[in-house]
């Protein structure tokens, strides 16, 4: 196919392809717009109409890997649906290349103010939005306590992810996973 018959999905398609590949090949930092459009066939300048930066062309690739694999079961079994939920954004990371690109966008979070608020409204609330609707629709159900702070629980659940993900840069699994939600449901339950 030649790069005059690319065009609208196709060649986004293509580019956030391309994006992926370079960033597993190079590494986020020795990742250019430059090298993406060469190696992808295009001007520098078909880039920049559809993403203001190589942050905001990142997020979009890293997000079109498999965001619909995050959304919670409901099984009636609260604890079992955020471990299966959770096992595969875990499975999710440890595929190439999302872990290094994943941990690379943060990063570039931390210093692009778009950057940080589309990943926070594209990708951070939504999965909080579902966590915490799942966690409401358990306390509803009563199997958590009625008093629960379900914002907290959020924050506890993702917590240690994030840590071993971006800090310590430790095994994402699911042993791990299942600990932390073992040692979460110890004092989340209803009370008697």
């Amino acid at each position: 196919m030649t790069n005059a018959r690319r065009s609208g999905p196709d060649l986004t398609n293509a580019i956030m392809r391309t994006t992926l590949d370079l960033g597993q090949e190079l590494g986020y930092a020795k990742l250019s717009i430059e090298a993406i459009a060469t190696r992808a066939g295009v001007g520098k300048h078909t880039i920049y109409r559809r993403w203001p930066s190589k942050g905001a062309l990142l997020l979009d690739s890293v997000l079109s890997l498999g965001q619909s694999d995050l959304d919670y079961p409901d099984t009636g079994d609260v604890a079992a649906d955020l471990r299966k939920q959770i096992h595969a954004a875990v499975d999710l990371l440890a595929t190439a290349p999302l872990r290094p690109l994943f941990q690379a966008l943060v990063g570039e979070a931390q210093h692009d103010p778009g950057v940080a608020a589309a990943l926070n409204e594209r990708f951070i609330a939504p999965q909080a939005h579902k966590t915490v609707a799942r966690l409401k629709a358990a306390r509803d159900q009563g199997q958590l306590a009625p008093d629960f702070d379900l914002d907290l629980a959020m924050a506890i659940l993702s917590g240690p992810l994030y840590f071993r993900l971006l800090i310590t840069q430790e095994p994402l699994t699911h042993e791990y996973v299942d600990r932390m939600l073992a040692a979460l449901f110890a004092g989340m339950g209803p009370r008697p």
